[in-house]
């Protein structure tokens, strides 16, 4: 296989957000398991309240207000959130959907930058506002 050099500027934002779903996913899944949490039921339950649109936009929601974000984060995440994917999931509104594909695109971005501490800062910020049990972060 060809060793490609990957411009993220020309990566087509919803391919980010199609990297950055599973980059929070993997992470979710990681802290659940770590926190004690081995059954695929109970994992896949508490997984949801990460990885489900309504929260990711409110997550995303919560980190514009707090200024939280670098202009060139902001700027990916304008871009996630415009962007028209042409499919709507059936449990969630459009506004939702689209700050949640902003959301995966800022991580999709971050990931193809090799930038592992910013995303950590950003899932453990994630933890911070729905602690897992003992309100432990994911890296911790």
């Amino acid at each position: 296989m060809e060793n490609k050099t990957i411009r993220v500027d020309e990566i087509n934002v919803l391919a980010l957000a199609y990297m950055g779903d599973a980059v929070i996913d993997l992470h979710v899944r990681k802290a659940l398991i770590k926190s004690g949490l081995v059954l695929p039921k109970r994992l896949h339950h508490r997984a949801v309240n990460y990885v489900s649109a309504k929260s990711q936009a409110a997550f995303l929601q919560y980190l514009l207000n707090e200024k939280y974000l670098e202009p060139e984060e902001e700027k990916v995440v304008r871009r996630g959130r415009n962007a028209k994917s042409g499919t709507i999931p059936k449990h969630t509104d459009v506004i939702t959907y689209r700050y949640s594909t902003a959301l995966e695109a800022l991580f999709g971005y971050l990931y193809f930058l090799e930038r592992h501490e910013r995303i950590k800062s950003l899932i453990n910020k994630m933890f911070e506002l729905k602690p897992l049990k003992g309100g432990q972060n994911i890296e911790g």
